[in-house]
């Protein structure tokens, strides 16, 4: 037996309070403590037919009735071994049999012990028909003892919960589990506050625990419910007001200067800085003048313009004396910033050198590939402050990385970052200053999932475009229909005939490697979710094996409609100089045909590109497929993207013919939260917080996630170090550790 507890606390492992049997159970999903089996919730509830007479019943439908057991009957089971058992039960005016198909002897006896003759019943089931006694039946029925009372009967129509199980455990050691953890309810760590509960007329912990496992109407398991998201909200947030809380304690370098850097390099763009660029470059350079650090999120659509914002606050980081760094989840990318930075600016780059202007800075690009003596003349410009720019990929986290006076950290596509990364860039500040941060992203993010994945950043939408680019447009092509199919590799030999270039992206680099092919240097394809109710069919099944860049290279060579053309490669395991010899030739027009993974996937700019074409589609993310078809139409001529896929008609295709169809990032930003949720909108490591979401759904608990920030705000501003909220601080703790066991609550 399990030993009673006079004083539990939330924290005891089960294994001090329920029976070996239900703690394992409880185990095997990960739940070892009371608090955490009291948050388990049911994944649904079932509601009792109403009571009728089994004169009424038929075959086929749901029932529930008060019956009492009239004779049980044990027979041997023909075809294999084990028992039937059969329980005759009456309610005065019908019989029913009860058919229980047992493969073991001490279950047979636990049932006969239950269902003694004369015993009343509350009966819950299907009916069903016995085509050996030629009457109905109920197979495995639910059924309890009832009490003949007015609260019997109400009891005998409660919901009943129904929890997630695994192999070889029963719904009822779940229920009998959470049952004996109720009796301890008292005990349990609470959060939030009561003040925050009784403002916003929630229960507290112990009714709701209660009302989620032990509820009387449906009414109660919504009461019960509401507790368990609010709260989850409520940590969250808090977590975020912490952030924000240091943040406000923490020095930071004032970068208010405004010149000369600035002014020479807005007098020398060779085009129009357009009002949302001037309004928000405005907002982050109010932002960075301050002397504790800053946090934004700059998000905008592929092509509005968010580089060239984020180059004005780092030369207004430079003009104030401190040097600038801009962070890219790849090499390819950070190449390719490099490269447009050192262009843009022109002799504004090049200090020290005779053609450089007399007000110029250096700018410097660090990569984990570099060879031995670039990167060393690199850190020593680094650490000198000689690099007022430095562009690089997470090489710039290493310890070895040390700045002479680090002011500003601008982080692209800030998804494939984690806070960790955030912390580390924090560390870089000089004197014990902590640098300001300002994270982009083309993938924008719903206002309701922001305050829920990034609660920690201010964040600022670039909505307008500068028009400069002649736009795409998105076809699905199903393989199946080889005219379809056809007719693509036709369109993209028309775009090379034509003087232009095409890009062909797969998910693999070898078809006969296991796995995806990946590296370090580039994240695999996230899959498009599978349909909600999917059964495994075709429609929601990848039926073949993804195509691989290096024998995709090899059959288009041999294709008719591209005969002649130049094909070039692209992948992650390809060496630094290889991979920037295949941009430069794609830049310099000797590659028509450029088959790459998605190593591609963010930055790359070639104005000539002017066709995408993406097999595999339905193995790519929303955010990947918009950023993928973002990289044509850049320059003068319209791009064309191809979302080629082998699925059968059905859900997947319907999905990418969403993503075909819609107009912009923020229209696919929404598509994205329905499909996936906000942990996979804002990427893997970024969302660790949200991977552990239990009850909290971002688009349904809009108004929650704005109440509960409002009141964690406010706690915490009253109370940063949460001195008299010992529960909210255990909960912080208890989620970061959930959600990466290497972030720091800082």
């Amino acid at each position: 037996m399990a030993r009673r507890v006079e004083s539990a606390r939330g924290s005891m492992p089960l294994s001090e309070l329920l029976e070996r049997k239900e703690a394992r159970a409880m185990s095997s999903f990960g739940v070892k403590d009371l608090d955490t089996m009291l948050r388990f919730a049911p994944r649904r509830y079932t509601v009792p037919a109403p009571l009728r007479s089994l004169h009424d019943v038929q075959v086929g439908e749901e029932m529930s009735a008060i019956v009492s057991v009239v004779r049980v009957k044990e027979r041997s089971m023909r075809s294999r071994r084990g028992s039937i058992l059969e329980v005759v039960v009456s309610d005065e005016v019908e019989e029913i049999t009860l058919t229980f198909f047992l493969a073991k002897q001490h279950l047979v006896e636990w049932h006969r012990s239950r269902l003694v003759v004369g015993k009343h019943l509350v009966v819950r089931g299907t009916v069903g028909w016995n085509s050996y006694s030629g009457s109905p039946q109920i197979t495995h029925p639910d059924y309890e003892e009832y009490d003949d009372t007015p609260e019997g009967i109400a009891h005998a129509q409660r919901p009943l919960p129904v929890y997630p199980l695994k192999q070889n455990i029963a719904q009822r050691t779940m229920r009998a589990a959470t049952e004996q953890g109720l009796e301890f309810a008292g005990s349990l760590a609470q959060p939030v506050p009561r003040s925050v509960l009784s403002a916003r007329g929630l229960l507290t912990l112990p009714e709701a625990a209660t009302k989620v496992h032990r509820p009387a109407t449906v009414q109660d398991t919504r009461e019960g419910m509401a507790h368990l998201v609010f709260e989850e909200a409520f940590v969250l947030q808090a977590i975020f007001a912490q952030r924000r809380a240091v943040d406000a304690r923490t020095p930071a370098p004032a970068l208010q200067a405004t010149g000369p850097l600035q002014g020479l390099f807005d007098d020398r763009l060779p085009f129009e800085l357009t009002a949302g660029q001037l309004e928000i470059g405005d907002q982050i350079a109010e932002r960075v003048g301050r002397d504790h650090p800053t946090s934004v999120l700059l998000q905008g659509d592929v092509g509005s313009g968010k580089t060239v914002i984020a180059l004005r606050a780092m030369l207004r980081a430079v003009d104030s004396g401190h040097q600038a760094v801009l962070l890219a989840p790849t090499e390819v990318l950070a190449e390719q910033h490099h490269r447009t930075i050192t262009q843009l600016l022109g002799d504004l780059a090049r200090a020290g050198q005779l053609d450089g202007a007399a007000d110029a800075t250096r700018v410097r690009l660090l990569t984990g590939s570099q060879r031995t003596a670039e990167r060393r003349q690199t850190l020593l410009d680094v650490t000198s402050g000689l690099a007022g720019i430095v562009i690089g990929t997470h090489a710039l986290l290493t310890e070895g990385v040390e700045f002479a006076a680090l002011g500003l950290a601008v982080i692209d596509e800030q998804h494939r970052f984690g806070v960790d990364h955030r912390r580390r860039l924090r560390t870089k500040g000089p004197s014990g200053m902590s640098p300001h941060v300002v994270v982009m992203t083309a993938t924008p993010i719903p206002r309701t999932a922001a305050l829920a994945t990034v609660g920690d950043l201010d964040v600022l939408t670039l909505r307008e475009s500068p028009g400069l680019r002649a736009g795409v447009t998105t076809h699905v092509v199903p393989e199946q229909i080889a005219s379809w199919e056809t007719r693509m590799w036709g369109r993209a030999a028309e775009e090379i005939a034509a003087g232009r270039q095409v890009f062909v992206v797969c998910a693999r680099i070898d078809e006969t490697a296991p796995g995806d092919g990946a590296t370090p240097h580039e994240p695999p394809p996230e899959p498009l979710p599978p349909p909600p109710d999917a059964d495994g069919g075709a429609t929601g099944t990848l039926l073949e094996e993804p195509r691989g860049v290096l024998a995709t290279a090899e059959r288009l060579a041999r294709r008719p409609e591209l005969a002649g053309a130049r094909i070039g490669v692209l992948h992650g395991r390809m060496p630094a100089e290889d991979k920037q010899r295949a941009m430069e030739d794609m830049l310099a027009g000797r590659i028509d045909i450029l088959v790459a993974t998605t190593v591609i996937e963010v930055g790359v700019d070639i104005p000539n590109a002017s066709a995408m074409i993406v097999l595999d589609a339905e193995r790519f993310g929303v955010s990947q497929l918009h950023q993928l078809r973002g990289r044509v139409g850049r320059g003068e001529h319209a791009g064309i993207a191809f979302l080629s896929t082998r699925l059968t008609p059905g859900d997947a295709q319907s999905r990418l013919k969403q993503i075909a169809d819609a107009a912009d990032g923020f229209a696919l930003a929404e598509i994205d939260l329905e499909m996936r949720g906000a942990g996979d909108l804002v990427g893997e490591e970024q969302s660790g917080l949200q991977r552990t979401l239990k009850h909290l759904d971002v688009i349904r608990d809009a108004r929650i996630i704005e109440q509960a920030r409002e009141d964690a705000f406010a706690v915490v501003a009253a109370d940063p170090d949460l001195t008299a909220h010992p529960d909210l601080a255990g909960a912080i703790e208890n989620r970061l550790r959930d959600a990466d066991p290497d972030v720091e609550r800082s």
